[in-house]
C-alpha cells in the first residue's frame, strides 16, 4: 500500500472512505482498518493521522456540514441585500442539514457523537459557520439591511435557531399534516430570522 501525504486529495480519500464506512454500518461499528482498506491505504498510515474513528469522524463532519452550509449560502455579489441572502441561506442550510444522507445515519445510529457539540462545548464546525455568518452580518450592517447588534452576539444567537430547527425539528414536525411537516416549519424559521434581523 502507498503511504498517503497529507495534502487535501489524500485527506478527501480517506474522508470519502470513513464516509461510506459509516454510511454502511454507522460510526460505532466503522474501525480505522475499514477505513484504510476501503482507502488503499494502511492503518499506520491513518493512526498517525487520526488516533481513533471518532477524531477521523469529527473530521468527516466538519466537511461534509461546511460543504452544505457554503453550499446554501449565496453568492455576496448577487445583487441583494445582505439579510435576504443569510435568510436564504440559512434556511436552505438547515434543509440541505436535513436531506444529507450523513446526517441522517448519525442522528439516527449514533446520535450520542452530536451531543458534546450541543450540550458541552462547540466544534469546529460550528467555529466555521459563526465565521461565515459575522461575515454576512457584517455585510449587512453596512448595507443596513440587518438590525444593528453585536456582530459575535449576533452570530451565535443566529446559529442556536438555526441549529435547534435542524437538530430537533422531527420531534416537532407531522409529516401527515401539511401545516406541521418540515417545509412548513422551515418556512416558519424564515420568518423568525427576517423578523429578528429586520432593523
Amino acid at each position: 500500500m502507498t503511504p498517503i501525504r497529507h495534502n487535501h486529495s489524500d485527506t478527501d480519500s480517506v474522508l470519502d472512505a470513513a464516509r461510506d464506512c459509516v454510511l454502511a454500518v454507522g460510526v460505532r461499528r466503522t474501525t480505522l482498518t475499514d477505513v484504510a482498506r476501503r482507502a488503499g491505504v494502511s492503518r499506520m498510515t491513518l493512526y498517525r493521522r487520526w488516533p481513533d474513528v471518532r477524531t477521523l469522524v469529527g473530521d468527516l463532519m466538519t466537511r461534509e456540514w461546511i460543504g452544505v452550509a457554503a453550499g446554501a449560502m449565496p453568492p455576496a455579489d448577487d445583487g441583494r441585500p445582505a439579510r435576504a441572502r443569510i435568510v436564504d441561506g440559512l434556511t436552505a442550510g438547515a434543509a440541505a442539514f436535513r436531506a444529507h444522507p450523513l446526517f441522517h445515519k448519525i442522528l439516527d445510529v449514533d446520535p450520542e457523537l452530536l451531543l458534546p457539540y450541543i450540550l458541552d462545548r462547540r466544534g469546529a464546525t460550528q467555529d466555521a459557520l459563526l465565521n461565515l455568518l459575522r461575515t454576512a452580518l457584517a455585510q449587512g450592517h453596512e448595507d443596513g439591511s440587518v438590525r444593528a447588534a453585536g456582530l459575535d452576539l449576533q452570530a451565535r444567537s443566529l446559529l442556536l435557531v438555526v441549529q435547534s430547527f435542524t437538530l430537533s425539528l422531527r420531534t416537532m414536525a407531522d409529516e401527515g399534516d401539511p401545516g406541521l411537516d418540515e417545509s412548513a416549519f422551515l418556512g416558519e424559521l424564515r420568518i423568525l430570522l427576517e423578523r429578528t434581523l429586520t432593523p
